[in-house]
């Protein structure tokens, strides 16, 4: 078995967005090194100054290297059979796999990441950084946040670890697999294993009998699949991957379509790993419902798995916050702090006596003129807007992800081509397709609201 130990340097953080300045390996096979490549790469792009200060790698430094489709094969050779070992390796695995892919070419291996590995078999250090880690076990540094340095570094950390009693285990243990391995994945075929796609989606898992017996959601489908065909953490997920013989998925290319399309057919579906597995961390929903008098009273309530449980109008992550939510409904539509569950006065609330409420809790104000505002809030609040088109990336390049919310109700999401634009809601609400409303999407939704983390949000 060979081992390729690499250290990269890297224009920035983000393999999508950043580009290698420098590479380095070194092939060990087990019992020393017995091949090593290191080279600059020009990255096509500025290198930022404090990326620079630490690397001590300038943009007139890389300005004559070779550019990565230069090097492409010489890597591919020279790490062919191996395992690729690094400290921290789903970093550096991240950036080649992107540069490659940017080529056209899938390059696929299977890691060992020495961080891990010296948490297991050198338990006790007070970092696990490579500079602080190789000065506590002595192992000398030369030129560190430079490819060459860094690798030789990890070199030795690595025949360190080689020599100790439970080396093979850890290694088995903590092995991340990325290619067909006919022992892990035998049952499954390795015409399928190569097939996995590298895409947002969700996945289906099938037993021997065509049952389906998990469904997940990832933002790589392959490297979840491949994590749950190797997963020995318990036995539970051992006894799964035992199981798995057919696999499935729909390539939605948006998290948040993959999140409301996952949570729909595992309903659907109820597969019995999901069942098992999914258990829902105790979250806080605003409940609405009329009193006898015929006024809405809000009222907060833990979140539970009864299928029966009324849909809120938001949820929170805590009875905290989700008061806070409340607060501002009341301070801004001047809604009644007691029939909010928020003023247990026995007469009129503490906001109709500094004209805040307008007397719902005397009946001074009629049910009729107060429910208009309390649809309204709890429409707001719900979503930050009575009607949205939430728009995400695609499938591709050429298409946009569509989710709607209309009266403050998920309706469902669909795709549309790019080119079409965004501008036309009729256009939009015609891409939609129904999919039901309930207190999960209501939670997904809100989750992605809060983090900001799609491509535009529009009212209409």
């Amino acid at each position: 078995m060979k081992y390729a130990i690499v250290d990269i340097e890297t224009t920035g953080g983000n393999a999508k967005t950043g580009k290698i300045t420098e590479v380095a390996f070194f092939i060990h096979d087990g019992q020393k090194v017995i091949d090593e490549y290191s080279t600059l790469i020009n990255p096509e792009q500025p290198i930022p100054p404090f990326v620079a200060s630490l690397t001590g790698i300038s943009n007139k430094m890389v300005a004559k290297a070779p550019r990565f489709f230069e090097v492409a094969k010489e890597i591919v050779t020279r790490t062919e059979d191996c395992i690729l070992v690094a400290h921290n390796s789903e970093f550096d695995y991240s950036f080649l796999k992107e540069e490659f892919a940017q080529l056209g070419y899938s390059y696929q291996k299977d890691t060992l990441c020495t961080v891990e590995m010296a948490k297991r078999l050198l338990p006790g250090e007070e970092s696990y950084s490579l500079g602080k880690l190789c000065k506590s076990l002595g192992i000398p540094m030369n030129a560190r946040h430079r490819a060459k340095g860094d690798a030789e570094a990890t070199v030795q950390l690595f025949e360190m670890m080689l020599q100790k009693e439970y080396f093979q285990a850890v290694k088995e243990d903590i092995y991340t697999y990325d290619t067909f391995n006919h022992k892990v994945h035998g049952h499954i075929g390795k015409e399928v294993i190569d097939a996995l796609p590298e895409v947002t989606g969700v996945y289906y898992l099938y037993n021997q009998e065509n049952e389906l017996i998990y469904i997940g959601k990832s933002k790589n489908i392959r490297k979840r699949i491949l994590q749950h065909l190797s997963n020995k953490q318990t036995k539970r997920a051992e006894k799964m991957a035992r199981f798995i013989h057919h696999i499935d998925y729909v390539h939605t290319g948006s998290e948040l379509v993959a999140l409301l399309l996952e949570s729909d057919e595992i309903k659907k579906h109820l597969p019995v790993y999901n069942r098992a597995q999914r258990k829902s961390k105790v979250f806080f929903g605003i409940f609405v419902k009329k009193d006898n008098n015929g006024y809405l009273n809000f009222d907060i309530a833990p979140l539970t798995q009864d299928p029966d449980q009324e849909t809120p109008i938001t949820t929170a992550f805590s009875k905290k916050e989700a008061t806070r939510i409340l607060e501002r409904m009341c301070e801004r539509h001047q809604l009644c702090l007691k029939l909010s569950g928020l003023d247990n006065s026995p007469n009129s609330c503490f906001g109709y006596q500094i004209k805040t409420c307008k007397g719902a809790c005397i009946q001074q104000e009629s049910a009729d003129q107060y429910n208009k505002r309390a649809l309204k809030a709890s429409r707001y609040f719900s979503y930050g807007a009575s009607n949205l088109m939430l728009i995400d990336q695609g499938r591709d390049l050429n298409e946009k992800a569509v989710v709607q919310i209309e009266n403050g109700v998920y309706k469902g999401f669909g795709f549309i081509p790019k080119e079409q634009g965004t501008k036309d809601i009729n256009i939009l609400k015609a891409a939609i397709k129904q999919y039901p409303n309930n207190k999960d999407v209501n939670t997904i939704i809100r989750g992605f609201l809060r983090k900001k983390a799609l491509e535009k949000t529009i009212r209409y």
